[in-house]
């Protein structure tokens, strides 16, 4: 097939020059068509996204991160039109316009990931992305509440959800994982539930049931004993009717959303005393120091809580059903402790009242 040079020459010797350039790169296999750039960014990120196999709740993020901090800038720019400087100028106006680091950082991962798929594919050169750091995300740390807040707050939040406070923290279960928990996938006797799939609820309200969050997620935990009657009262009272029945409903017996929990948790939260900052998934986090401070192992927790890693050290740590029990057993131990020493300055504090009331 015949092409054109991208431009016109003033003698017949610069024109053989660039030709044995254009020779040379075939020759290395370093030739690129000059056209292959002439792609428009947005078409190419919107497909870059639809091919992947990626969650529900990552796609939202995808596109919505899309839509506000990337294509308002991009949209209009073929993949060759993206230069270094072009996304520092971009990064730059993002800072400064929308006071989030965090969210520029995952605007910028996004951007570098989608941009990085047009460099293998041969459309660009070289990924533009090239900011040292600009990726990653300076979180703060989270917080973490003591054995009373945990009690304090799902006193709070009511009877028919107290059960959702328990298992964040103690499970330790993501409220997706808790969404889709249903009657067959709890046993009381043994205090065991099995997390099989997830049902994260989009932006539209909507359920995405499916796989959990990574093959991890799929596990049996085991709950430490205290947490027996609140778990055998709510399957009686509050679940669903039948195998199938979801554990967790609202008061008119439909799915629970996540806008009506999250209003019965910030009045909880506020009702306890905790800080605004303080999430329902940060129960999460709860969980896994508490685990930790009692007995159990980092690849202990990891099984707990369902989450994978690469790092090959973990391979080796076996954390069985048996090693399981026993952490539960630990936690069930520590919780108890924590809810006595609790009870008794509370008991001493109103005997030192009632000695100066008489006196």
């Amino acid at each position: 097939m015949r092409r054109r040079s991208p431009e016109t020459f003033e003698t017949e010797a610069a024109a053989e020059v660039w030709l044995s350039q254009v020779e040379a790169d075939l020759t290395r296999g370093a030739w690129r068509d000059p056209d292959a750039g002439a792609v428009n960014f947005e078409e190419y990120a919107r497909k870059w996204v639809a091919e992947r196999d990626l969650g529900p709740l990552t796609v939202e993020l995808y596109l919505r991160l899309l839509r506000l901090h990337i294509l308002p800038t991009f949209e209009g720019w073929d993949l060759d039109e993206i230069t270094p400087p072009r996304i520092r100028e971009w990064r730059a106006e993002r800072l400064a316009t929308t006071k989030a680091p965090t969210t520029v950082a995952k605007s910028y991962r996004l951007l570098k990931a989608i941009l990085e798929t047009a460099a293998d594919d041969e459309l660009i050169r070289r990924n533009p992305c090239r900011i040292r750091g600009a990726g990653k995300e300076a979180a703060a740390e989270r917080e973490i509440a003591t054995v009373v807040q945990v009690d304090a707050l799902a006193e709070a939040i009511g009877i028919r959800w107290r059960l959702m406070v328990y298992l964040g923290a103690y499970g330790p279960m993501r409220p997706e994982e808790q969404a889709e928990l249903r009657r067959k996938d709890v046993d009381v006797d043994a205090m065991t539930i099995r997390v099989r799939k997830a049902a994260p609820e989009l932006n539209t309200g909507k359920r995405a049931e499916g796989p959990t969050k990574s093959e991890a997620g799929k596990r049996i935990i085991v709950l430490p004993d205290f947490l027996r009657e609140d778990l055998r009262r709510h399957v009686a009272w509050f679940a669903e009717k039948g195998p199938e029945g979801l554990l967790f409903v609202g008061e008119k017996g439909a799915p629970f959303r996540r806008t009506t929990f999250g209003r019965k948790w910030a009045r909880a939260r506020v009702k306890v005393g905790m800080p605004k900052s303080f999430r329902f998934y940060d129960l999460r986090h709860t969980g896994h120091t508490l685990s930790t401070r009692s007995g159990a192992t980092l690849r202990d927790t990891m099984v707990r809580a369902g989450q994978s890693s690469e790092k090959a050290a973990l391979i080796y740590q076996h954390s069985d059903h048996e090693r399981q029990k026993e952490v539960a057993g630990g936690l069930d131990g520590m919780v108890r402790a924590a809810r006595q020493k609790a009870t008794e300055q509370a008991r001493q504090g109103s005997s030192g009242a009632q000695v100066v009331r008489d006196s």
